[in-house]
This record gives structure tokens, C-alpha cells and sequence, in this order.
């Protein structure tokens, strides 16, 4: 009788597919979670860091603008800029960059992360600077400095001569909230 019970078991479930397991267990459910959320973590430290570089660019080719405008504005006076704000005569002349806020009835100008952004004369040279410069901007900013700055101070620290290196950067750009970088130019 016994070998009749066991012929029954085997005749009632169809061939192929005896204790076939469907689905996933929660256990593999759980890793197939995790696995995601690191690839979504990771692609979201790459934007950020994306985000920084391309902030660290507009910031450089704005520096640039401003400072090719106040050149250009001044170049009749042979490089005498005197020692007054020249943010009014460069926003009236139209050398503020696009991105930039600007105030016309206060002559004020503002970068993209509220910080005020001014120009002053220093007789044979001028100095530009932002405000509230977020840290990883900072480091990539300053090291793309070119030469064609003579120095360049961050958070009220003794200005450094140009180029800057990238441990250098990385030092002077110590506050996480918001930095304050002064280019001179001549």
C-alpha cells in the first residue's frame, strides 16, 4: 500500500513542476533595495560634484567678464583706477555679466548664492570680490585663478600670488557656510 501512496503524490502534481518557488524572498528583496539605493546615492554625488564644477566655471568666466569690463572702461586713464568703488561706473557701463544681480539704484551686485559681489579701485590695480562662496566652489575656483589675476585672498587671510595649488585652495576655503574671495588685478 505504501508504494500506491507514493505513486498517488508523484500522479498529482504535474511533471516540471513539483516545489518550483515563485517570487523573490525578503531577504533578496531587501538586497535588491539596498543595491539600489547605493546606485542612487552614488548618482547623487556625482550631480552635486557635476553642480560644484559647473558653478566653480560660471564663477571663473564671470570673474573674467567684470574684470575684462573694468580693464576696458579704465584703459583710458592708463591703469589709474583711483581708490573708489567702481561698481557704479561697471554696472552703468554694462560689464556685469549675465547671471548676476544687479541693482541699479544702489549700484550693487549680487552672485548666485547672495553674496554681495564689489569692485574697488586700489590706484594701479583693482580688486573683485564675491561673497558666500559655498566651499567646494571655492577649492575649484581658486585653483582655475589664472595669471592674469596678481593675487588672490580668501576670508580676509594675506593675499596669495597666483596660480593657486589645490591643497592651498583646499586650506584657504575653510568655511563650510560661505567663503569670501578678493582677486587683484592690474
Amino acid at each position: 500500500m505504501e508504494q500506491n501512496h507514493r505513486v498517488m503524490k508523484s500522479a498529482s502534481l504535474p511533471r516540471g513542476k513539483r516545489h518550483r518557488q515563485r517570487g523573490a524572498s525578503l531577504l533578496e528583496g531587501i538586497a535588491y533595495l539596498g543595491i539600489a539605493a547605493m546606485v542612487v546615492m552614488g548618482a547623487i554625488a556625482l550631480l552635486r560634484t557635476a553642480f560644484g564644477s559647473a558653478n566653480a566655471n560660471t564663477t571663473l568666466e564671470q570673474l573674467s567678464s567684470i574684470q575684462t569690463g573694468a580693464r576696458k572702461l579704465y584703459m583710458t586713464t592708463q591703469g589709474n583706477y583711483g581708490a573708489v568703488a567702481l561698481d557704479g561706473p561697471v554696472i552703468a557701463a554694462g560689464a556685469v555679466p549675465q547671471g548676476m544681480s544687479v541693482n541699479t539704484a544702489n549700484s550693487t551686485i549680487t552672485n548666485a548664492w547672495g553674496g554681495a559681489v564689489t569692485l574697488m579701485g586700489g590706484n594701479t590695480n583693482f580688486t573683485i570680490s564675491y561673497a558666500n562662496v559655498p566651499q567646494d566652489v571655492c577649492v575649484d575656483t581658486l585653483t582655475g585663478t589664472t595669471t592674469s589675476f596678481t593675487q588672490v585672498a580668501v576670508n580676509g587671510a594675506p593675499a596669495v600670488q597666483t596660480p593657486v595649488s589645490p591643497v592651498d585652495a583646499q586650506a584657504a576655503c575653510s568655511n563650510a557656510a560661505g567663503n569670501t574671495i578678493v582677486w587683484t588685478s592690474n
